[in-house]
């Protein structure tokens, strides 16, 4: 048998390996009543959700273990550490380090092990009360199978010397190895780390011998690990933080080298080693490695200095504010810094005498800078809606004072008056706000109509404001029908203003054959908001309009000619495509039975549970930011470093957002979910309404891929996935979640001139929602009994390593939209979830996902492309539909 290597093994939901590549391990202290004042009281007040964010902070913070304490006269510690636990394991991003159960009373310990997920550490045990009572405690931990710390303690007292450090260590470890068999990796040393530079000479080789007895006990007692709690090395220098962290990062320095694994320390009370001044490394070292006699009187008048000073803090560095006024102005707006920008307006207004002034000169002159570095590559999205916010919040205090004057000015110039909204039946708007910020970044007159607006008041607006471009934003494939409508309106109505057309649905082909011959005027597909700026700077100016209209007409006659024209894929009938269905042996096939079948909802889920389950890349792709995170790292893997930065910082930024967002409580998310009876009927889904299957409850229709395959691959169907009528019982899924509060909290932030996190905190609700759905359809799996419940980590969830797939209604498995009012009513889900379908079949809020279960072995993503007329019109008829309404609804896809 091959030999497994012996090295500590801990885990909560996620397994940890000490391996000896492995750095320190840091096991937080702050969630230990004596390790923490506000812990302590918190508990005392019963504000538990508040420890527990205390906790979470520390597994951001870097604790790969926290260490869990009640023991306090005034706390029922028992009753506490299984309350606390509990709730600890319904946090997933807690729980997902393993807990140490730390106590001085054994009936605590106990009570710990019984609510542990996973595997722990106790916190801990010795042989203070003789050899019988230690082999009885040992032996109860190794049954709840957890690792332990082992204290230097023994009938007569605490280990302080070198000596009797390793002299009960090593008895210690012998007993536990030899009498009761525990597993020798799973014993931590705890040789007592002891306060120095104390004023008593017997206490200065503290902490000499702490490293000493740790590299002997390396070397001596084999797979044996060693930890400790490093504050109380510098309980001395209480209150003198900058001291107390450069003591903690140097004795770790050596303790660590000497063969130290782990240790109770609060990461935050952490300098880095190369970082402390050399004089203060001087006088630590001293201290720590006792090298000379005085070393403590000299560490106390040295420390002097440092009193009262917080430690750990970063300078602001306010030179700037030396500049003169215009300088200020066009720093704040570079660095997004609102700190000073009421003062700095108000200065600047006094200067120029008029705020209009102002407004043309400083600060327009600073977002000029601003649109430029972004033009260039140099400045990144999120930096540039910073720069908004703080121009925002310029004009606003400017505002009253223009009011004042009563004058006006009708003639303040601006680059072009720009009308954008999100077309009729259609609520997405990220996108769409964002290009507004760039664009009024950049001099332009942003009028944004919001979402769900018709053409006849998009037309109407842009009358009234003389608009000087038009630019309409969808998410879903019927918005693309809608903007033709639009384009085709503007011409009846004599436009001849240059109409945009963005959004995730849109493309250059579909602009140039679809939308760009009914309207006249110039018709420009947008990329995204960075390509915003220069296509309406071409657009409104008299020098570069001709030469860009007739490029972008050659590059929409090009599209032309590409889709008419150019090699299309071959495609078969649907006739010959579901003869090529894909084949399977039903009567060798067991479905996965549901433990329940019906519905259940989700009145109010956990925020807090959500976070582990988001995928970061889309929201980086939101801000422009292009790459892939690595949740390991928390980096953006992108070959621009300097985007990279920028990623993690908005990482950040948007984690303090999702704290206060959860602790203001500004989102709520509800959802429901489901199973039902189904078989396939051809490329229809039948839903039974119970398990006799004697009368339909729904059906749902499935399009089958009609492109020309290689031999022995098949044109597949959602259908092909669940057993047809006659072939046994099979099962379907369904679910409907939604996140509510983001549209609202949006619109109050941008009413406060705050654009940058109005458009992260719709971005995150989005980001939230999907995360539901991937959380419910983790509950699904493991509830239909084929998947169990910590089988995958999040990052394999993120990956879809998982068996089976929640295909959605207008993805590209099933691309049309009206199946979702089918799954709405199957599920009963309007009224519990709050998500309603428009006439469009969007979702609102726009914050909402819906979808499909598929629990076959085999199901996967697949995607429908070139739907020829003889599917469409079948298609059609299954659904009771006019054939030119089918094509409404599938026009993207259609080849012919």
């Amino acid at each position: 048998m091959p030999s497994i290597p012996r090295v500590l093994r801990l885990s909560g939901s996620e397994a940890y390996n000490h391996t000896p590549d492995k750095n320190f391990l840091m096991i937080g202290e702050r969630t230990n009543v004596a390790g923490s004042p506000k812990f302590a009281k918190l508990v005392r007040e019963g504000k538990l959700d508040e420890a527990l964010e205390i906790a979470r902070q520390q597994v951001e913070s870097g604790a790969n273990v926290i260490d869990i304490c009640f023991d306090d006269g005034l706390i029922d510690g028992k009753a506490m550490m299984a309350r606390f636990l509990q709730l600890v394991q319904s946090e997933p991003a807690i729980s997902k380090v393993p807990i140490m159960v730390d106590s001085s009373k054994w009936e605590i310990i106990e009570e710990g092990l019984k609510y542990l997920q996973g595997k722990g550490i106790v916190n801990s045990i010795s042989l203070k009360e003789g050899e019988e009572r230690f082999i009885e405690q040992a032996k109860h931990i190794r049954r709840y199978g957890a690792a332990t710390v082992v204290m230097a303690f023994d009938e007569n007292g605490q280990a302080a010397t070198y000596e009797e450090k390793i002299r009960i260590c090593e008895r210690a470890y012998r007993v536990l190895v030899d009498k009761v068999g525990f597993p020798p990796e799973d014993i931590i040393f705890d040789p007592n780390i002891l306060t120095v530079a104390t004023g008593i000479e017997e206490h200065n080789n503290y902490a000499l011998d702490f490293i000493n007895a740790t590299r002997w006990i390396k070397q001596n007692l084999p797979h044996a690990k060693i930890s400790g709690g490093v504050s109380n090395i510098s309980f001395s220098f209480r209150g003198n933080n900058v001291v107390r962290e450069a003591m903690h990062s140097a004795f770790l320095y050596h303790a660590t080298r000497a063969g130290m694994d782990m240790g109770i320390v609060n990461a935050g009370m952490l300098e880095v080693y190369d970082e402390i001044p050399k004089d203060m490394l001087e006088h630590v070292e001293d201290v720590l490695l006792n090298r000379r006699p005085d070393a403590t009187e000299r560490m106390l008048d040295f420390a002097e200095q440092f009193k009262g000073q917080g430690g750990k803090k970063i300078e602001e560095d306010l030179s700037w504010r030396e500049h003169p006024v215009e300088k200020r102005l066009e720093h704040a707006l570079l660095k997004g810094i609102d700190k000073f920008i009421d003062e700095d307006t108000e200065e600047a207004r006094l200067k120029y005498g008029r705020p209009l002034k102002v407004i043309e000169g400083p600060l327009m002159d600073g977002m000029g800078v601003v649109g430029d570095l972004f033009g260039e590559g140099k400045m990144f999205l999120p930096q540039v809606v910073k720069s908004a916010r703080v121009m925002k919040k310029a004009v606003a205090w400017l505002e009253p004072f223009m009011d004042a004057e009563k004058a006006g000015d009708p003639e303040q110039k601006s680059a072009g008056k720009f009308l954008i909204a999100t077309v009729k039946g259609d609520v997405h708007d990220i996108g769409k706000n964002i290009v507004g910020v760039v664009l009024a970044c950049n001099g332009f007159e942003v009028t944004d109509m919001g979402v769900m607006v018709s053409c006849d008041k998009i037309l109407a607006k842009a009358k009234e404001i003389g608009a000087d471009v038009i630019g309409l934003s969808g998410l879903i494939t019927p918005s693309l029908d809608e903007m033709i409508h639009v384009a085709k309106e503007m011409e009846k109505g004599g436009f001849t203003v240059p109409l945009l057309i963005g959004g995730a649905t849109t493309s250059t082909t579909h602009t140039a054959v679809k939308i760009a011959h009914h309207y006249s005027g110039p018709v420009v597909h947008v990329l995204d908001a960075s390509r915003s700026v220069p296509v309406t700077t071409a657009l409104l100016s008299e020098a570069q309009r001709d030469a860009f209209v007739a490029e972008n007409a050659e590059k929409h006659r090009k599209a032309r000619e590409a889709f008419t024209g150019g090699p299309k894929k071959e495609t078969i009938s649907i006739v010959e495509a579901r003869k090529l269905a894909r084949a399977t042996d039903w009567s060798a096939y067991t479905p996965a039975v549901p433990e329940f079948l019906g519905t259940r909802v989700i009145a109010n889920q956990s925020l807090r549970e959500l976070v582990e389950y988001i995928d970061w890349t889309p929201f980086f792709h939101a801000w422009e930011l292009r790459g892939v995170w690595d949740r390991e790292t928390k980096t953006l893997k992108t070959k621009n470093a300097e985007g990279a930065k920028e990623a993690a910082k908005l990482h950040a930024e948007a984690l303090v957002l999702l704290d206060r967002i959860i602790a203001e409580k500004r989102f709520t998310a509800r959802g429901i979910y489901g199973f039902f009876p189904a078989n396939s009927d051809g490329d229809d889904l039948v839903v039974w309404n119970d398990e006799h299957r004697t009368s339909e409850k729904a059906r749902l229709h499935t399009l089958r891929q009609q492109v020309k395959k290689e031999s022995g691959k098949p044109n597949e169907a959602l259908s092909d996935y669940v057993a047809p009528q006659g072939a046994g019982k099979d099962y379907i899924g369904g679910f409907v979640v939604g996140i509510h509060g983001a549209d609202e909290w949006a619109a109050e932030l941008r009413a406060a001139h705050d654009p940058y996190l109005a458009i992260m905190a719709q971005a995150l609700a989005d980001r939230l929602a999907e995360a539901f759905a991937e959380l419910m359809h983790h509950r699904a799996r493991v509830e239909w009994g084929y998947e169990r419940p910590n089988e995958f980590g999040h990052n394999e969830l993120i990956k879809e390593l998982y068996r089976g797939i929640r295909p959605a209604p207008g993805y590209p498995a099933q691309p049309d939209h009206t199946e979702k009012p089918i799954l709405f009513d199957l599920l009963q889900a309007s009224e519990p979830t709050g998500v309603e379908l428009t006439e469009s079949c969007a979702m609102h809020p726009g914050a909402a996902v819906c979808g499909l279960y598929f629990s076959h072995p085999e199901s996967h993503y697949f995607a429908i492309s070139e739907l020829q007329k003889d599917q469409v019109e079948d298609y059609a008829h299954r659904k009771g539909m006019s054939v030119e309404e089918a094509e409404k609804w599938l026009g993207p896809w259609l080849g012919y």
